[in-house]
């Protein structure tokens, strides 16, 4: 079981990097919509470029703060600490949501950290 203790960590890693480079992406393209949308001279330019901006920075931020929890659970899992196990479980019930990839890891995250064969390794640590 140790061995798909890793595999889940570097899945979350993995997911979460996906999650926080997603993120990034949607900030960028949603500041260059409002940029452009600004540019206009027209009078209610500048507020679509707010909406634009609000929307993509919500959306960023969302994005984001579910990622990174699946990233620090990775590497807590990496390290065996008992910390991690209760985060993975969080997010893994949070990633059954996202279909399909982040529902296969929601799965397969419940299915390793509820095995009894599992709590040995995170007491040890």
């Amino acid at each position: 079981m140790e061995q798909h203790v890793k595999v889940l960590a570097i899945l979350n890693i993995v997911l979460g990097g996906i999650g926080i480079a997603m993120a990034v992406v949607v900030l960028l393209f949603f500041g260059g919509l409002a940029s452009i949308a600004g540019a206009e001279p027209e009078p209610d330019a500048q507020t679509g470029a707010a909406v634009l901006g609000l929307i993509g920075g919500a959306g960023a931020l969302v994005v984001a703060v579910l990622s990174l929890p699946c990233v620090i659970a990775g590497f807590g899992l990496l390290k065996f600490r008992p910390w991690a196990q209760t985060l993975t479980i969080v997010m893994s019930v949070l990633n059954l949501i996202s279909i399909p990839f982040g529902t296969a890891l929601g799965i397969y995250g419940l299915w390793v950290l509820f095995n009894k064969d599992v709590k040995p390794l995170f007491r040890t640590a």
